[in-house]
């Protein structure tokens, strides 16, 4: 490993450490936020639907940004809305308006999917420099940003400390982290079909039907990580009865699975290959969902939370890996997977408040729990692939 690569290796780390910090510092105050607002478990549902429409507006307009001025531009313009997101979040609560809060979540999940489509393609290609298994490492920084928003948040939950200022600082955090952490990011990353745009058409990697089942496999997981990041400190509190401060440290711990998941993560796939690594985690995830939802006991509850994080940690990172490698077009194939993967961010939030408020938010993730179990049956699309059918899913996206 050169001493450049390692350098930016590095930098895309602590750049995906910093939205980990501000998505916790937004979930661990959930129950703040819909108590200051006064809105229900449905009308919660809706609130976050700004997220969705946020997040997947970042994601499917991403991939041209990218095309058009490559990774780093994106990444600093979606961490600074991103910010801003949650500053305006913190706003609109503190003024009780739920329609405030739903459009600051919009922006935030708008930087938040906008930029995380670039890092994972820098980060796909940081991981073609090495040669070894290298996302799980990165995706590692942004659990740990969310160990250490959550357990700020999960202090400040408990000495009731403003949320509106809570917020803030977490934005200005960000700010100051992304003005550091950019540097080493060299510009150009992803642009090559923007020069190429007028000689050769967008590559239709869509056709690719392998890639479209990791996609899927994204989905799934991405919904189970994403469903704990919007729901489980209110499953913990409307569900199992904790107190807020106690369902914020239940998150905690979740993330603190999901961190140490995908630090050591990476080995094992290097071990053990992608297809077992990520048909373990979808059972492992499935179980701790399970735990969470039939056991109505607050120790299990918790300790359930373990399994999920694990479960989920490695889903996302080890399949955009396997869809970066499934062809050539390394950016429109990882942009394509995580945008099949981030339609979990926009149908997740509100179709589990509908359910919750129906039946309950435990009742509710037996939807999550059966997409998570399905995947398990699709994880041999993220076999490595061979030269011939790289050549052969190239030969598709171009025709």
């Amino acid at each position: 490993m050169t001493a450049s690569v390692r350098t930016r290796r590095n930098a895309l780390s602590s750049l995906f450490f910093l939205p980990g910090i501000t998505i916790a510092s937004w979930v661990t105050r959930t129950p703040d936020v819909r108590d200051l607002v006064g809105a229900s478990t449905a009308q919660m549902g809706l609130i976050l639907f700004g997220l969705s429409i946020g997040s997947m507006t970042g994601i499917l307009s991403s991939g041209s940004f990218v095309s058009r001025w490559g990774t780093r531009p994106v990444m600093i313009a979606g961490t600074l809305a991103m910010a801003a997101g949650a500053g305006v979040i913190g706003t609109g609560a503190q003024l009780g308006s739920g329609v405030a809060v739903a459009v600051g979540l919009g922006l935030f999940g708008c930087g938040m999917g906008g930029s995380e489509v670039a890092f994972n393609i820098e980060g796909a290609e940081v991981e073609r420099l090495l040669g070894r298994s290298a996302m799980p490492l990165m995706h590692g920084f942004f659990s740990l940003g969310t160990v250490v928003g959550a357990t700020a948040g999960m202090v400040l939950t408990a000495v009731a400390f403003p949320v509106v200022a809570h917020l803030w600082i977490a934005a200005a955090l960000v700010v100051a982290g992304l003005a550091v952490a950019i540097r080493p990011v060299p510009s150009g990353v992803g642009r090559v079909l923007a020069a190429t745009a007028e000689r050769a058409p967008r590559p239709a990697v869509w056709k690719d039907v392998r890639l479209l089942l990791i996609g899927g496999i994204i989905l799934a997981l991405a919904m189970a990580e994403g469903t704990a990041n919007d729901w489980l400190p209110l499953v913990m509190v409307d569900g199992h009865g904790f107190d807020a401060a106690l369902g914020s440290a239940v998150f905690a711990v979740f993330a603190a699975a999901m961190t140490v998941g995908r630090f050591i993560g990476g080995r094992f796939v290097d071990r053990y290959g992608r297809v077992a690594v990520l048909a373990a985690s979808a059972v492992v995830s499935a179980a701790g969902m399970a735990l969470v939802v039939f056991v109505d006991n607050q120790i299990v509850a918790a300790a359930a939370a373990i399994l999920w994080g694990l479960g989920a940690s490695l889903g996302f990172p080890v399949a955009i890996s396997a869809a970066g490698d499934s062809g050539k077009h390394t950016a429109a194939r990882v942009g394509l997977a995580a945008t099949v993967g981030y339609v979990a961010f926009l149908v997740g939030p509100p179709v589990l408040g509908f359910l919750g408020e129906h039946y309950g938010l435990r009742s509710a993730l037996i939807a999550v729990l059966v997409l998570v179990l399905a995947a398990a049956f699709i994880t041999p699309a993220a076999r490595k692939a061979a030269p011939a059918e790289r050549e052969t899913a190239s030969s598709l996206s171009r025709s």
